[in-house]
């Protein structure tokens, strides 16, 4: 039986949840109102007001936007508000008694609002599980005394009080007064703007208050006006992520929360202005009708392509070391290098790669990743991969920064999450059409670059937005006549839940539809069906939609084929290569499961049909479960790679022989492994990895940002029954980019790979703001 509204709490609800058991609501010390699905109006303030003496209450797994405004609990000391929908946190200011807060996987709430908490509980010393002690004092005192003398700069070099003073002269230089001090005072980086602004603010308000109270000056009009009101900007308009469940300090980084529900620490260091600050036009798009859009109503992207020798639209870190730098060392002309190459990088004709005998050094410090259990099935491949059996050598070609915000060539906080090469079928020229092409997506900018040149051919730009996830397919869009032509289009998604639809290759984006009301983590087209499309979501559902095909408006339908719920959120999906209108395997946050998307079924809302379960499972501690699915994609038609996070190794295991294994009856199902690879002992989640079907090539980016690099030949695959887990045929180096008088920037996470078919290009986006595309030697 559900309660309603108005019964969700109550007195004898609170009896029972709370501790010690007592019959007096000033007598409960500790309250637990977690996971029951609390909106704020389902908080009776009069009644939680009476908790005079509680210490702890959990509030976790609602979802509340903020605390009721009148709530009054002085005895408060331990407050658990994670995992809800907060907004706000200024309604925390009434609990000042608070010494240790949790505000983890909450959508909206940034690295601004963090700080804001810190400031307005000054009593708070643990934030997430984290001791914030010297950061709480620099954010309170130390950064508060600097704004304070910037503040009073503004005002003695261009302000003074109004005579006589009155409600509506007061009001009218305090508007300027602020407007002034926000606008021209910058402290820290770019992605505490909003906290650093609110402060200016506050402070401004109270030094022109004392200035009116010392000089004794009267209001003789207390009338309130509207100028007098001065609000606070959207918290929602910043896009940099925090990075996530690795470790989530407080320190002052550039970087906000992210709904990918972890939090990862992006230090931003200090650098250089670049000579190539971007300037970039870029058109806001405009809402379409989900259903027909109108060609009058369509954002154009920014075509940022330039001729050869003009200024970039993207800051380049590049001039690491290569083979034959002397002679190559830039395939851009008039590309004037930026950076210079540290002394520690290796020298002319040295490769910043590692073997697979160098890495036993760099695992020295690192646990050993435990071997496969012996009972654990065992298989060994029957399909031949039908690879060559000669490595690719890659060297770094570029390393880009084209997502900063506001083009600010100091981001190194922006998280990039995914990059997909383009398909062949609409692109000219360039090595086996689109492959010089790829995508990426990261904050609120998605762009496509051209991997040899590294120019950024259009970018695409949504204020507000958090991207997350893009794929490409190809659809047929009609013509006069009745005839069709094929077109490459790009969807992308993120934090706002919606997908935008977009034709590069014209710079269109041409509609948009709304797929969740909570956020995007990871789509996927069909390559048999190429409108449809899949979506999974921050509702733990992934959705299969139709986008039909365009008219030559651009005019498109959708329709919502299939609803599968899954148990938690999906962050990587993949369709069977031979048969992906049949099976969708989903890589979650709490397991891999597998659901029948066989459109044939009349059933459109499904649960998994079964769950893969793996060996590294029975390691299960009180720490981790070994569940989160962090990387996901298939080898072959048969062999699936996928990675677990903390598990430090990857798994080869056969798609055909586990499905056989399955009985019809239980759920779970052991995964038929057929390799370990060894790979990072990392405990820093969400590092994704990629496959080159075509080369046999496995690739997962690390902690450092180096390259694990797996090439699976049919050789190797005989060796698999031996159960030993598989050195990397080579671990590439993070090249090192430096900007000019600064030293080399450290390497970052490889948060996602990708490869084109033929392996002619790789590119890695990092958790820093920086793309890297490598480039395969010839020989």
């Amino acid at each position: 039986m559900f309660l309603s509204t108005m019964e969700k709490i109550t007195e004898t609800i609170l009896m029972e949840k709370s501790s010690p058991k007592t019959n007096k609501l000033e007598q409960i010390k500790i309250l637990n109102l977690s996971r029951m699905g609390l909106k704020g109006e389902d908080l009776p303030v009069p009644l939680l007001s009476k908790l005079c003496s509680l210490e702890q209450l959990d509030l976790s797994g609602n979802m509340l936007q903020e605390i009721p405004k009148g709530l009054c609990l002085p005895s408060l000391k331990i407050l658990n508000c994670s995992n809800n929908d907060m907004e706000d946190v200024v309604s925390l200011e009434a609990l000042r008694n608070v010494e240790e807060l949790r505000l983890e996987d909450n959508l909206y709430l940034t690295v601004n609002d963090e700080h804001k908490v810190i400031f307005l509980l000054p009593k708070l010393r643990m934030f997430n599980g984290k001791d914030i002690s010297s950061t709480a004092h620099h954010i309170r005192h130390g950064s508060t005394e600097i704004l304070r003398k910037r503040v009073i700069g503004v005002w003695e070099r261009s302000f003074s009080l109004p005579d006589p003073i009155t409600a509506q002269s007061l009001a009218a230089v305090e508007k300027r007064f602020v407007h002034a001090a926000c606008t021209q005072i910058k402290y820290g980086p770019n992605s505490l703007s909003e906290y650093t602004k609110w402060r200016v603010e506050m402070i401004a308000k109270e030094y022109l208050k004392s200035l009116t109270c010392s000089d004794g000056g009267k209001i003789t009009d207390t009338t309130p006006t509207k100028e007098n009101e001065v609000k606070t900007r959207d918290l929602g308009g910043n896009s940099v992520t925090s990075p996530q469940k690795r470790t989530r300090n407080n320190s002052e980084v550039a970087a906000e929360a992210s709904p990918r529900k972890s939090s990862r620490l992006a230090s931003a260091a200090p650098v250089e202005a670049s000579p190539r600050k971007c300037t970039r036009v870029t058109s806001t798009p405009q809402k379409t009708d989900p259903i027909m859009s109108s060609p009058r109503k369509h954002a154009r992207m920014t075509n940022v392509g330039t001729p050869e020798g003009s200024p970039r639209n993207s800051s380049r870190l590049e001039n690491f070391s290569q083979k034959g730098a002397s002679k190559t060392e830039s395939p851009r002309k008039a590309a004037k290098p930026v950076i210079s190459t540290p002394t520690s990088r290796p020298s002319k004709g040295e490769s910043p790669r590692k073997t697979a005998k160098d890495q036993t050094t760099a695992q020295q410090s690192k646990p050993k990743t435990a071997k496969t259990e012996h009972n654990t099935p065992r298989k060994t491949a029957s399909a031949k991969l039908k690879v060559t059996q000669e490595p690719v050598s890659l060297q770094p070609l570029h390393v880009l920064q084209c997502h900063s915000r506001q083009d600010s060539p100091d981001d190194f906080s922006t998280q990039l999450w995914a990059c997909a090469f383009e398909p062949s079928q609409e692109c000219s020229g360039g090595i086996s059409g689109g492959s010089r092409t790829v995508a990426t997506c990261g904050g609120e900018t998605l762009c496509v670059i051209e991997c040899e040149s590294g120019h950024v051919l259009k970018k695409y730009k949504v204020p507000g937005e958090e991207f997350f996830s893009l794929a490409w397919s190809t659809v047929l869009m009609s013509r006069t006549g009745g005839s069709a032509r094929p077109c490459n289009i790009l969807a992308a998604g993120g934090k706002r839940g919606l997908v935008k639809l977009i034709h590069p290759r014209v710079n269109l984006a041409f509609g948009e539809f709304r797929a969740s009301r909570r956020a995007i983590s990871i789509m996927r087209f069909s390559p048999r069906n190429a409108s449809f499309l899949f979506t999974g979501t921050y509702e733990n559902k992934i959705f299969l939609w139709d986008i039909g095909g365009l008219d030559r408006d651009y005019n498109f339908k959708i329709s919502k084929l299939l609803v599968l719920e899954t148990c938690s959120t999906p962050l990587h999906l993949s369709l069977l290569p031979t048969s992906p209108d049949t099976h969708l395997l989903s890589g979650c946050d709490d397991g891999l499961y597998i659901f029948d998307i066989q459109l044939s079924k009349n059933t459109q809302k499904r649960n998994e049909e079964m769950e893969i379960v793996f060996p590294v499972y029975k390691k299960k501690d009180k720490k981790n479960t070994y569940r989160t699915i962090d990387g996901l994609s298939f080898l072959s038609d048969d062999i699936v790679a996928s990675k677990s996070h903390m598990q430090g190794s990857i798994y080869l295991w056969s798609w055909r022989a586990t499905r056989a294994s399955w009985n019809g009856r239980k759920k779970e199902v052991p995964a038929v492994v057929l390799a370990e690879l060894q790979w990072s002992s990392t405990d820093v989640p969400y590092l994704s990895l990629g496959t080159c079907p075509g080369y046999g090539y496995v690739v997962c980016g690390d902690e450092q940002g180096r390259l694990w690099m797996y090439h699976i030949t049919d050789t190797m695959m005989e060796n698999f029954k031996s159960g030993k887990t598989i050195s990397a045929t080579e671990v590439l180096e993070w090249p090192s980019p430096v900007r000019a008088g600064m030293g080399a920037l450290e390497g970052p996470s490889i948060n996602g790979i990708a490869m084109d078919p033929d392996l002619h290009y790789l590119v890695a986006l990092t958790d820093k703001n920086m793309a890297v595309v490598w480039k395969r030697e010839s020989r």
